[in-house]
C-alpha cells in the first residue's frame, strides 16, 4: 500500500509527469520519521494515528488545507494517503 498503490495514483491522475509525482508520494513518507520518538520506536499492536506528532489529527488537518495551493496538492495526497493507509493498518491490529 506504500509503495505500489501511489505509484498507480501517479499513473492514473498524472500521467504527464507521474514519475515525478510518485517519487514525491514516496517522499511524503519521511513523515514517519516521527516514529522514532516513540519508545519504543516500533511497537506491532500500536495505531500510528493520534500517537505520533506527524500522525495526529492536527497534522492531518494541516495536510488538508495544504490541498488547496496548488503547488503543496501533490505533497499533500501523499501525506494524506499515507495518514489512510496507516489508519487502515490500525483496525488490522484490533
Amino acid at each position: 500500500m506504500h509503495f505500489i498503490v501511489p505509484g498507480i495514483i501517479a499513473y492514473l491522475f498524472f500521467r504527464s509527469n507521474w514519475k515525478k509525482v510518485w517519487f514525491i508520494f514516496i517522499l511524503t513518507m519521511l513523515v514517519d520519521l516521527d516514529h522514532l520518538l516513540a519508545t519504543p520506536i516500533f511497537e506491532a499492536e500500536r495505531c500510528s494515528i493520534n500517537f505520533h506528532p506527524l500522525h495526529s489529527y492536527y497534522a492531518i488537518s494541516i495536510y488538508f488545507l495544504l490541498l488547496i495551493p496548488s503547488k503543496t496538492r501533490v505533497i499533500a495526497i501523499g501525506l494524506l494517503f499515507h495518514m489512510l493507509t496507516d489508519f487502515t493498518d490500525c483496525f488490522w491490529i484490533q
